[in-house]
């Protein structure tokens, strides 16, 4: 066989770990590889695992049995390899099974599998590398692990503790990223807020000049860019409030995506998560006193351990007054080896469902509110999809304000008197709003 190698690769989980795909599909092109669309096309398949909850780990095990099932080859990675035991008890012929972050180790399992066929130093690959996201945005990952000790999370046991990246190279890295043609780029890791405290916020050299690992001094930094910065999985800390400056300014993107997760003091104490949320909606006041534009998201986590109908009517109360941009929701799921399975009672499954609803809707009543203030706007709109395809009509574009991140949040729909181009940014006048998307003409190019 004269053709280069082939390997087919299933990512599954969160943006980080989508990051570490790229990584490994960059490493893996840079040695002659090629992906393959399809398992059974394949020489070998990778797949990428998540293992934060219990209904993700079963979602990884049906990926790793369909890769098997189509291919016969597969190398596991990712959270779920921390534990490999479960991997190779429901699957016991995998090839390899290696850890979140291991990269030299998936390389070595497929290295030993499907032999690279070329000589690397011949091999081109883009300066930026491999990006699974379209390519006008991309996730710019700024460290891994953790050093919260949530119950209800055992990122930290898969992922271990903070460690941030060098910020001279996040920055090189996002400045790669804008070279080839990026216009967003979305700030991820377990806490940015975190950023640099284990390194003690040790200085390194980008442009002639000395910038510091600080979430705001990197804030800064990418601000100078010329691009969207869109920051992600913000721990509430007080030096949060210095960024939001930044954002009136326009050096980032008005949006914070900060994880409340409750607003029941008791079950926020249990969940080991900051519990003075009447001083939280004062910091949200202030934040908009400031920046009248700031979107705020969230996730919310209904049916904890213990969690009684007077803390779900505080947390609905609570986002009556917060008045949240964005929120998701997610039904408490026990997971082996969380601290939070044994500190209460667990809620029946009807009753988590039940909550769920009602916070769900009481959100949408909000969202719908403060959408509707957006008819008669303009807002800048950037563009992720054309026509076709998209269900719209001939004519629309759908795209996203500065206040929607891709996926998880809203879209713009657009009229334009003349064809849009992926990736473009577009001035916008909202015309009509619904609980979660805005639709309008595009009045600037």
């Amino acid at each position: 066989m004269n053709r280069p190698a082939r390997i087919s690769f299933v990512s599954l989980g969160c943006p980080k770990a989508l990051v570490d795909s790229e990584r490994i599909i960059t490493r893996l092109r840079a040695e002659g590889y090629e992906l393959a669309r399809d398992h059974a096309d394949a020489d070998l398949a990778i797949v990428n695992t998540c293992g934060f909850l219990d209904s993700a780990q079963a979602e990884s095990l049906e990926a790793i049995g369909a890769a098997l099932a189509e291919n016969g080859k597969v190398v596991v990675t990712g959270c779920m390899g921390a534990e490999p035991e479960k991997i190779t008890q429901a699957h016991p012929n995998v090839l390899a099974v290696t850890g979140p972050q291991q990269y030299e180790s998936v390389l070595e399992a497929v290295h030993r599998a499907v032999p690279p066929r070329h000589n690397p130093h011949i091999d081109l690959i883009p300066p930026q590398g491999i990006k699974l996201t379209p390519r006008h945005y991309a996730y710019l990952k700024i460290s891994e692990g953790c050093n919260n000790r949530c119950t209800f999370c055992i990122i930290p046991k898969l992922r271990g503790n903070l460690i941030s990246r060098p910020v001279a190279e996040v920055l090189r890295e996002a400045e790669r990223l804008v070279a080839a043609g990026v216009k967003e780029l979305l700030v991820i890791s377990q806490d940015t807020s975190a950023y640099g405290v284990d390194i003690k916020y040790a200085a390194s050299e980008w442009k002639g000049e000395k910038v510091h690992a600080k979430f705001i001094d990197l804030a800064r930094a990418l601000g100078q860019l010329g691009v969207w910065v869109r920051l992600h999985y913000v721990y509430p800390y007080p030096h949060v409030d210095d960024v939001v400056p930044l954002m009136a300014e326009g050096k980032v993107l008005p949006y914070l995506d900060i994880p409340f997760q409750h607003a029941s003091p008791a079950v926020l104490k249990r969940m080991r998560r900051p519990a003075a949320q009447e001083e939280t909606l004062e910091r949200i006041r202030r934040w908009r006193a400031e920046c009248p534009a700031l979107t705020i998201r969230s996730t919310f986590i209904v049916g904890f351990p213990g969690e009684t109908e007077e803390d779900f009517a505080l947390l609905l109360n609570w986002l009556g007054e917060a008045q949240l941009d964005r929120v998701g929701c997610f039904r408490y799921e026990p997971v082996g080896g969380a601290a939070a399975n044994g500190l209460a009672e667990p809620v029946e499954e009807a009753v988590k469902q039940e909550r769920y609803q009602r916070l769900m809707a009481r959100q949408q009543e909000i969202s719908r509110i403060r959408l509707k203030r957006k008819v008669g706007g303009r807002e800048r709109v950037i563009i992720d999809e054309i026509a076709s395809g998209s269900g719209q009509s001939p004519g629309t574009a759908k795209g996203r304000s500065r206040g929607d991140a891709p996926e998880i949040d809203g879209s713009v729909f657009v009229k334009s008197r003349r064809p849009l181009r992926v990736g473009e940014i577009a001035t916008v006048k909202i015309e009509r709003a619904d609980a979660y998307d805005l639709y309008g003409t595009a009045v600037g190019y």
